[in-house]
Order: structure tokens, then C-alpha cells, then sequence
């Protein structure tokens, strides 16, 4: 029997425990593509990896049970789990998306979806008069991201959610900043919802994955059949690595978070630093919604030094952090969101956006927050 659990307990016990038959603390890793069925006609829970696998279960019913809900699917990186998810979506369909999206899913709609006829619109999705406006006889579905990548945005779900309830259309969120331990889209209505759990959940930069958790039993079976028939399936391995990171995934983003926090404030203060864009400023556009709606502000910061010879000058000034287009994982990342990050996404449009070539975005690590303030020093000169 299933007890209830306070939040941080529950991510050390979301999935199953061990293994029954020898009493090892954790689920195994089950390195087979086959499983003995023994004799026809009857057929043993697992067949074949590709559509299920014991250690992937695992970790997809733990996700579920963390996102408070009830189908789980686990895929071989976050853009597979993105791009099954839009799967849903079909020739002549229309979907919105938050217009400062990640430039993977800007790159998926438009140099593929677009091919196969779905139709899609960038909207700002923090102003629901411009989402309305947008809706379309066709519309089908609205994709969003809040906190969005890389200017943190923030879009109310619950309007949201329920504006889509009332016009009949999915919504989706990409919740890889958030982390269900701080964001429970279902609880607000979201229907399909979204991880790179590349990032945060794994948390140490050793794999990739992504994850989608849903209620609705319909969409669950749309999403099996996808993952099914795409076969772009967590390894059983990195399924492993996955579950481990989820253990550790609330006492990890509790202490990004505080150096987060810390850190966001003295930014401000720094001389080179012409904004610095973290929801948990009083004063960031939507921080009250976000507030309603979130646990905290997570553990990512944009600051603009105004200039791509500023930005690309204080990235290569600093000894502490990875260089690089990741996030989330216990060392601090800096990345150039202009040519990396959403390197696909066209110049015009990812300036007309404010994603200009003077922004720096740090993905804060669990290492002490004064070592990193002496690393970025270069912000005084």
C-alpha cells in the first residue's frame, strides 16, 4: 500500500521499490531487447523493449506519481518527448506556441511539422487577449513554457487552461525549469506535460532523457502508440541514471534555488549588468502569477550585458561554470542563448523577441554562491 508522503520523502520513494525477488534497494537495470514469453498463446507482462521494459517502467511511474498523474513515458532525449507529444497533432491542425520558445521546438515546427501540414503560430502567451486573437476555427492545442527559455516569462496556466477547456483545445507545457518539485501543471488543468529530463532531474549532466506525464487515458494511448511505433525509448540504462536523479532532484533544486536567489540579487548590482531577468524579483513581469503558481523561482538567470562582445568577454572571463547549452545540473552552466540555445531560431526574430546577442543565461549549481561571485568578478571592470 501506497502511504502519503511530504513532498521530499516522496521523491526518494515515487517509484517502485527494488526488486522483489532479491531484496536489492533499487530497481535493476534489465539489459534485454527480448523477454521469454516460454510458450503461445499466453504472453508475459514485458515482450520487447521497445514497448516496455521493467527499469523504464519504474521510472515512469515514478514521474507520474511526482506529477500527480497517471501515465508515464520515458524517451531518449527531451526533443523526442517534444516531438512526440506535438505527434498529437495532425495534418491541417493548428497550434500555439509561446513565442520565446526553446530553439529545439522552434527548429522541430519549422523545419519538420511544417512539411507534414501542421499549422502553428507563435504567440506571447502571458497575454491571453493575444492567445484568443490567435485561435483559429483549426486550432487544436496550445504548447507554452513558463518559466519560457530564455527570458523567463511567465504564463498563467489556470487561465490558460481554462481558456482551452471552454475553446476544446490541448494544452502542453514544456516544465523542464520548473521540476515538478516546484510546478505541478496537471493540478492547474495542463493536459500534456513535458521534461527534459536531461536537465534537472537527472541533475548531473550524465544523460539524456525525456519524460511526458498526462491523465487523460485517451492521450495516453495516443502517446504509447507514438512512442511505440517512433521507438525513440529511454535506454534501460539511462532510465536507471534517471531514477537515481529524481531521488535526489528536491534537495538538489532546493539549494540551486537558494544560490539562485543569492546570486540574482548581487547581479543586480553589478556594473556591466544592464538587467537581470529571475522570477523571484518583485518586479519580473508575472511574479505574482508565478508566485500563485509555483513552488519557487528556480534555479536559472538571464542577465543582458548589452552587447554579444560583452557577453561572449564575461562568459570567457570564468573558471567555475561549464560553457555549454545544457542546464540544471549540479555545476553551474553559462550559456550564449544567441548562438546556442536558439542557434536555429532566425536573428530578426530572436531580436524582435528580446533574445539579443547580450544575453548570458547561468543555470546556478549547488557550488558555494561566494566562489561564483569572485569567478564573476569580470562584471565590475
Amino acid at each position: 500500500m501506497e502511504r502519503d508522503l511530504k513532498e521530499k520523502s516522496l521523491y526518494v520513494h515515487a517509484g517502485p521499490r527494488g526488486d522483489k525477488h532479491t531484496g536489492a534497494v533499487n530497481v535493476p537495470v534489465y539489459l534485454t531487447s527480448t523477454f521469454d514469453q516460454e510458450e503461445l498463446p499466453a504472453r508475459k507482462p514485458y515482450e520487447y523493449s521497445r514497448g516496455q521494459n521493467p527499469t523504464r517502467e519504474a521510472l515512469e511511474q515514478a514521474i507520474a506519481r511526482l506529477e500527480g498523474g497517471k501515465y508515464g513515458f520515458a524517451f531518449s532525449s527531451g526533443m523526442a518527448a517534444i516531438s512526440t507529444a506535438l505527434c498529437l497533432f495532425a495534418t491541417g491542425e493548428h497550434v500555439l506556441v509561446t513565442e520565446d520558445c526553446y530553439g529545439g521546438t522552434y527548429r522541430i515546427l519549422t523545419k519538420f511539422f511544417a512539411r507534414y501540414g501542421v499549422e502553428f503560430d507563435f504567440v506571447d502567451t502571458t497575454d491571453l487577449e493575444q492567445v484568443k486573437k490567435a485561435i483559429k476555427p483549426n486550432t487544436r492545442g496550445i504548447f507554452v513554457e513558463s518559466p519560457s527559455n530564455p527570458l523567463m516569462r511567465i504564463t498563467d496556466l489556470a487561465a490558460l487552461s481554462q481558456l482551452a477547456r471552454e475553446k476544446g483545445l490541448i494544452t502542453l507545457i514544456d516544465n523542464t525549469f520548473a521540476t515538478p518539485y516546484l510546478q505541478k501543471p496537471l493540478a492547474l488543468g495542463i493536459d500534456v506535460v513535458i521534461h527534459s529530463a536531461t536537465k534537472y532531474i537527472g541533475g548531473h549532466s550524465d544523460l539524456l532523457a525525456g519524460l511526458i506525464v498526462v491523465n487523460d487515458e485517451q492521450l495516453a494511448r495516443q502517446i504509447k502508440l507514438v512512442q511505440m511505433a517512433f521507438g525513440a525509448v529511454l535506454s534501460p540504462f539511462d532510465s536507471y541514471l534517471t531514477l537515481r536523479g529524481l531521488k535526489t532532484l528536491a534537495i538538489r533544486m532546493e539549494q540551486q534555488q537558494s544560490n539562485a536567489r543569492e546570486l540574482a540579487l548581487w547581479l543586480r548590482d553589478r556594473k556591466k549588468v544592464k538587467r537581470v531577468y529571475y522570477p523571484g524579483f518583485s518586479d519580473h513581469p508575472g511574479a505574482e502569477i508565478h508566485q500563485r503558481q509555483a513552488r519557487g523561482p528556480g534555479a536559472v538567470i538571464t542577465i543582458d550585458l548589452g552587447s554579444e562582445e560583452e557577453a561572449i568577454a564575461f562568459i570567457n572571463s570564468t573558471s567555475i561554470p561549464v560553457i555549454g547549452p545544457s542546464l540544471g545540473g549540479v555545476e553551474t552552466i553559462i550559456t550564449h542563448p544567441f548562438s546556442m540555445s536558439h542557434a536555429g531560431i532566425p536573428a530578426e526574430i530572436k531580436n524582435r523577441l528580446g533574445i539579443t546577442p547580450g544575453l548570458v543565461r547561468i543555470s546556478v549549481g549547488i557550488e558555494e554562491v561566494e566562489d561564483l561571485k569572485q569567478d564573476f568578478s569580470a562584471l565590475d571592470r
